[in-house]
């Protein structure tokens, strides 16, 4: 066993080869008595961020004013946080937040040995972990609907055109998202072989959620890999080719959703999933209308450059 950090890494090697890693990092710095900045807090302000300056780099790109930035963004952030909240209590954690609402609404956790600020017993300031992807999607794209009811005849572009712009800074963001999961020791994956050479012992995972600590798939770290080539694909397109509207976000829709398909077969069932059919859980079940719309987009997208190219 040959230990290279014992507060971040632990590599068991046989035979000099790697089995596993003993993930037991870092996830939250504390600021002052009781209240602590967690590191998925920081990936998902600078997941914010990136697509702030992305969409402020094509608002310039394009002559649009600066305003409908701030406007924008304001809209995503509030439809995301909104959506992921609201999409992780209906979707997956119903049966627990019906009796917590107060986690339901604010981003506390139940706990009587932890106090906020001192003032606040019986409650520790956890952040929202509790988040739902899909619900994320569906907050965004109402906040989006939202956003050109009130400034499409001023941004004079199609609200599809939006949608395929929005869906490059999605996939980025979504990278840094699953890196704060990965931090946060959630959405694991199923138990692997400890000779398989990406397992990896959380050891700060829930085990009254997901069970005994062994060597798992990271499938965040699968997620976070994946979503970054779908962004560089985006851009690659975006860049290289003149697309109908559509193409960028069908596609989007389509890569995204069938890869987190795919994934929830390794992956462990959230907390409180009650939401299944046969053998598809309720990630797969969700994911099912995204690739559905998805092909749509690309499909309208076809039609348009078939019927109406210039």
């Amino acid at each position: 066993m040959y230990i290279i950090n014992n507060r971040f890494f632990l590599y068991s090697i046989k035979y000099f080869r790697l089995s596993y890693i003993f993930w037991d990092p870092i996830y939250k710095f504390k600021v002052f008595n009781g209240f602590f900045i967690h590191i998925y807090s920081v990936m998902f302000l600078i997941s914010f961020l990136l697509g702030w300056g992305f969409i402020y780099y094509i608002y310039q790109k394009e002559n649009i004013k600066k305003e409908h930035v701030d406007s924008l963004f304001r809209y995503i952030f509030f439809g995301t946080i909104l959506g992921a909240r609201i999409g992780e209590i209906i979707f997956y954690s119903f049966p627990y937040f019906s009796s917590h609402w107060i986690e339901a609404i604010f981003p506390v956790k139940e706990d009587y040995n932890h106090s906020i600020l001192g003032i606040i017993k019986g409650y520790q300031i956890v952040g929202y972990r509790g988040l739902s992807s899909h619900g994320a999607s569906i907050g965004i794209i109402f906040s989006i609907l939202l956003y050109y009811r009130n400034n499409g005849k001023k941004l004079r572009k199609s609200i599809v055109w939006l949608f395929d712009h929005i869906c490059i800074i999605s996939s980025i963001s979504a990278v840094f998202i699953r890196i704060g999961n990965f931090f946060n020791s959630e959405i694991v994956g199923k138990p692997c072989s400890g000779t398989y050479p990406f397992s990896i012992k959380f050891v700060q995972m829930d085990t009254k959620i997901y069970g005994k600590i062994t060597p798992r798939h990271p499938t965040q770290i699968y997620e976070a890999i994946i979503y970054l080539f779908i962004f560089l694909l985006l851009c690659y397109i975006y860049r290289i080719q003149k697309m109908k509207e559509g193409y960028l976000s069908g596609l989007f829709f389509i890569f995204i959703w069938i890869s987190r398909f795919v994934i929830e077969f390794v992956k462990e069932p959230q907390s409180n999933e009650y939401i299944h059919l046969y053998f598809l859980n309720t990630g797969q079940l969700l994911s099912i209308p995204f690739i559905i719309f998805g092909f749509f987009l690309i499909n309208r997208s076809i039609i348009m450059k078939k019927y109406f190219s210039s």
